[in-house]
């Protein structure tokens, strides 16, 4: 294409509409379902933006579409708690996560994230902060790259990123879970309509005396969606293509950073182990089903080819 047809501004009458129209039906479902924020406005205007900019940056809108999607659903779900479908398991799951892979110490044997509570340091407080900062932009930077070099890999990745979540959002609601800091804060007993909370994250935050984690989990979608832990299936499908791609030494660094993950995803209270075991084997499933038998389905092949000749 002719680096001039790249820079052309595209307000074409029927891309507008489609666009406006598109965006009108996602503020009006946000409003009703979990109210208006600023941000949704943000986000409509800046995908309107680029998309009608130029040839080029209406590719990008395009082909990363798919993560809009996930955004979407993700943010929805405070219009639909899964505690009001299913019991939320507490005690159970703290209780699972003890005798399998409890420590022995003088106040007798603790689960992993209790024993990190009482052993923690600065020194791991700022490099799982580190790690776990990581979870969004690395797949998202992943995701860039692939773009520029591979649409077709590009477009495999985005599509088996949003069957991981897919299939994680569905456990969601079939097994409620209160993560690990909720057990510290507030015992067994079920409490509905609970905040976020920053947990072992918040001595990052007081370390270098900023509010980031705090800011983030106040938009939490639901702190009864601990199991399984995304933040432990991102990396390993970001580490999967990684290799499938052959990036060589990058790949030491995601799986430094898969490993960093999980470990902070513990350290940090926000997970159990239980919860990152069951991550890691969200992302397998994902993976393994996008690769195996829905890869072979024709209206998923014809979605992939649409999608690549849209972002190419």
């Amino acid at each position: 294409m002719p680096a001039t047809e790249e820079k052309t501004v595209s307000f074409h009458p029927k891309a507008l509409l489609r666009t406006a129209a598109l965006s009108a039906a996602y503020l009006l479902l946000s409003r009703v379902l979990i109210g208006f924020r600023p941000e949704q406005l943000v986000l409509v205007v800046l995908c309107n933006g680029l998309y009608h900019f130029s040839a080029a940056t209406r590719k990008g809108v395009t082909g990363f579409s798919v993560f809009l999607v996930y955004w979407v659903l993700y943010d929805y779900m405070k219009a639909f708690p899964n505690y009001d479908y299913r019991p939320v398991s507490i005690g159970g799951l703290y209780h699972l996560e003890k005798d399998l892979f409890g420590i022995g110490s003088g106040a007798g044997r603790l689960t992993p994230n209790e024993y990190w509570l009482a052993h923690g340091n600065a020194f791991l407080d700022v490099l799982c902060g580190l790690f776990y900062l990581c979870w969004i932009p690395v797949p998202l930077a992943f995701a860039g790259y692939l773009f520029r070099r591979n649409r077709r890999q590009f477009v495999h990745f985005s599509l088996a990123f949003l069957a991981v979540n897919l299939l994680g959002f569905g456990v969601y609601y079939l097994y409620p879970a209160a993560p690990p800091w909720y057990v510290q804060a507030y015992g067994f007993g079920f409490q509905p309509l609970t905040a976020g909370n920053t947990a072992g994250l918040a001595r990052f935050d007081g370390f270098f005396g900023i509010s980031l984690f705090a800011s983030l989990y106040a938009k939490g979608s639901n702190v009864f969606a601990a199991m399984p832990s995304l933040h432990s299936a991102y990396p390993v499908v970001v580490l999967y293509f990684g290799l499938k791609n052959k990036l060589g030494r990058v790949n030491v660094l995601f799986a430094t950073v898969t490993a960093g993950i999980w470990f902070a995803a513990v350290y940090t209270s926000h997970h159990y182990v239980l919860d990152v075991l069951a991550g890691v084997a969200c992302a397998a499933a994902g993976i393994a089903l996008f690769e195996g038998p829905v890869r072979r389905r024709r209206v998923l092949n014809g979605l992939i080819e649409r999608l690549v000749r849209a972002a190419s």
